[in-house]
C-alpha cells in the first residue's frame, strides 16, 4: 500500500468528524418511530454532483493565499461543519419553535460579538450579510430622526445610499482625507447646517481598509444630537488586536460609544456567506420591530428573534456556525482568533514595505488593517492606470490574484514622484491580506509580483 498521504488543496479531513457529529445528532431522536428516508437514487445523484464539481472549478481559488484580491476567507473547517450539522435538521431563527436550540447559540455567539465591541447590554441578531444589517441600523435611526438625512464619508459602502434610497432618507457623502477617512472639520462644517440625523462612520473601508476618526465623530454626534451608526463590516473583529497605529486604536476604544454597530462574521469572522450581524447600544429599540402574527406565536416569555429581525425566516445553520467557531476559537485579545487577525495585518505591513522601497510602484499610505493598495509609477496618472492592468493580468497568469481599485489620486503622492496628474482618478492594484496564512507567503506573493511587473515595465 502507498504510504505517502494524497497530495490535495482543499481540506477533506474533517469530514470523518462531520459523519461522527451526524451519529450523535441522530441518537438524539432514537425515540420517534423508525423513518426511511425519501427514495434518492445514488447514481443519478452521484451523477449531477460531479457536474457541479465540474462547474465550481471555473473559479478562483479563493481559499488559497495566492488569492490576494477581494475580501474573501475561507470559512474555518469547523465552521463548515458545523453549518452542515445543522442542514439535517434545517432550523429557522425567526421563531423559538422553529429553532429552539439555533436560536438559543445565536444570542449566545451574538452577545460574544458585542461584548467584544465593548456592550454588556445591547440588541442585536444575525442578519444575512453586512447590507441588511446595515438596512435594519438605519432603519431604526430613520425610526428615531424621522426625514433627516443620513451622512457617510464618500469612501463608505456604496450600500448606505442605496439602503437611504430605499428607506425613504435623503444621502449626502463627506469628503475624506488624503488616507481615505471622513473629514471631521469637513462634517462639522455640514452638522453646522442642520438637518443631519444619523452619521455613519466606517470602521474598515472595503477599498482601503481606512478607519473613520471616531473619537471626533463621537465629540461631534453628542454636541449636535445626532445618532452615530458604525458600519464595522470588514474592521469590527480588529478590535481584538493592540497593534494598530495609535489613531486607529484610539477609534477602537470609542466603538463602544456609538449607537449602532454592523459586523459581518462572514469576513474575518471565519463563517460561510451570509452571517452579518447588527447591535443596538440601547435594547430598547426592539419596539420598532413589535409585530402580531397569528402563526408566529409565543412559545416562551421571552423575546424571541422574530420579534427584533426585519428578516423572517433566517437560516439557525449561521448561528450554529458561528457558535460553534467562537467557542473553538474565543473572542479574546492574544488567543487564537486574534492571532490570525494579527498574521493578516502583519503580512499587509510586510507587502507595504516592500512596495515602499521598490522604485516602481507608489504605495498610497500605510495600512491600518490588513488591505494594501499601490499605484504604478509612470509619466501620467493614465499610463499608471493602464500599467496596473496589465500587471494585473500578469500576475493572474502566475496565479497570484490580485484586485484592481480605481482611487482619488489625492491617496497617492504624485508630486514626489513626479507623476502628472492628467486624470482625477487612477487605477491602482489593491492587495485583502485577510488569511492568517499570508503572513508566509509573502515572499512567494512578492517575487510572482516581481515577476508579473517585470513582464509589463520597461
Amino acid at each position: 500500500m502507498n504510504s505517502v498521504k494524497e497530495s490535495r488543496i482543499l481540506e477533506m479531513d474533517s469530514l470523518s468528524l462531520l459523519r461522527d457529529a451526524l451519529k450523535t445528532l441522530d441518537a438524539g431522536f432514537s425515540d420517534l418511530p423508525a423513518l426511511h428516508p425519501p427514495d434518492a437514487d445514488p447514481k443519478a445523484m452521484a451523477g449531477v454532483l460531479q457536474e457541479v464539481a465540474r462547474r465550481l472549478r471555473d473559479n478562483y481559488p479563493y481559499f488559497h493565499p495566492l488569492y490576494a484580491g477581494q475580501m474573501l476567507k475561507p470559512p474555518h473547517p469547523v465552521a463548515r461543519i458545523a453549518y452542515a450539522l445543522a442542514m439535517w435538521i434545517n432550523p429557522n431563527n425567526h421563531a423559538l419553535d422553529g429553532g429552539r436550540a439555533s436560536s438559543r447559540m445565536e444570542k449566545e455567539a451574538v452577545a460574544e460579538l458585542a461584548a467584544m465591541t465593548g456592550w454588556d447590554t445591547h440588541l442585536g441578531h444575525l442578519c444575512s450579510g453586512g447590507t441588511m444589517a446595515n438596512l435594519e441600523a438605519l432603519w431604526v435611526a430613520g425610526q428615531l430622526r424621522p426625514g433627516t438625512t443620513v451622512a457617510a464619508s464618500d469612501q463608505a459602502h456604496y450600500t448606505h445610499g442605496r439602503i437611504s434610497a430605499v428607506l425613504g432618507l435623503p444621502f449626502e457623502t463627506i469628503p475624506c482625507d488624503r488616507r481615505g477617512r471622513m473629514d471631521a472639520e469637513a462634517l462639522e462644517r455640514r452638522l453646522n447646517q442642520g438637518g443631519i440625523g444619523t452619521v455613519v462612520a466606517t470602521i474598515g473601508t472595503t477599498a482601503t481598509g481606512s478607519v473613520d476618526p471616531l473619537p471626533e465623530l463621537v465629540t461631534l454626534a453628542g454636541r449636535y444630537g445626532v445618532r452615530l451608526h458604525a458600519d464595522a463590516a470588514y474592521g469590527g473583529y480588529f478590535r481584538l488586536i493592540d497593534d494598530l497605529p495609535e489613531e486607529t486604536r484610539k477609534a477602537y476604544d470609542r466603538l463602544p460609544d456609538v449607537d449602532s454597530i454592523v459586523i459581518d462574521p462572514h469576513k474575518h469572522g471565519l463563517q460561510p456567506y451570509g452571517c452579518g450581524c447588527v447591535l443596538f447600544r440601547d435594547p430598547g429599540v426592539g419596539r420598532f420591530y413589535k409585530h402580531d402574527s397569528p402563526y408566529t406565536y409565543f412559545s416562551s416569555k421571552e423575546l424571541h428573534l422574530g420579534e427584533i429581525s426585519l428578516e423572517c425566516s433566517r437560516p439557525g445553520a449561521s448561528a450554529v456556525g458561528l457558535w460553534t467557531t467562537q467557542k473553538l476559537l474565543p473572542l479574546v485579545k492574544e488567543g487564537v482568533f486574534a492571532k490570525g487577525l494579527g498574521d493578516g495585518r502583519r503580512a499587509a505591513r510586510a507587502l507595504y514595505g516592500r512596495l515602499q522601497r521598490d522604485a516602481r510602484f507608489v504605495p498610497a499610505f500605510p495600512p491600518e488593517l490588513d488591505i494594501v493598495v499601490w499605484a504604478v509609477r509612470s509619466e501620467r496618472v493614465g499610463e499608471s492606470s493602464r500599467r496596473a492592468r496589465r500587471i494585473f493580468d500578469e500576475a493572474a497568469k502566475r496565479h497570484l490574484h490580485l484586485a484592481l481599485a480605481e482611487l482619488p489620486t489625492a491617496f497617492f503622492d504624485l508630486e514626489g514622484v513626479g507623476m502628472q496628474p492628467d486624470e482625477e482618478r487612477i487605477t491602482c492594484l489593491r492587495s485583502v491580506l485577510m488569511k492568517p496564512e499570508h503572513a508566509a507567503w509573502i515572499d512567494t506573493l512578492w517575487n510572482i509580483l516581481d515577476a508579473a511587473a517585470a513582464a509589463v515595465l520597461p
